[in-house]
């Protein structure tokens, strides 16, 4: 909405300032989206919303493979632990 009538207002913020309360967000909330919306589109630089996603996702990965190396670590201590010495 802001990117479609800019042009009807002085700049960026005048149009943002008017939007703003007749969408119900404040804003602040309007000008990230209007940012982000920028970048998606590669009007301007940035990590798009796909891209955030998809490092959302491998950072869960990391984190699950990391519960799985200290599951492991902790089964295999244990295990040598309680092997027998060797004399």
């Amino acid at each position: 909405m802001v990117l479609e009538n800019e042009s009807n207002y002085r700049d960026r913020s005048s149009a943002i300032r008017a939007i703003a309360p007749k969408i119900g967000c404040s804003r602040e909330s309007l000008r990230r989206w209007v940012a982000q919306s920028e970048i998606d589109r590669g009007r301007r630089d940035g990590q798009s919303s796909d891209e955030r996603a998809r490092i959302r996702e491998l950072e869960r990965e990391v984190r699950q493979a990391n519960e799985i190396l200290k599951k492991a670590s902790a089964y295999f201590a244990q295990a040598e632990l309680d092997r027998p010495l060797k004399r």
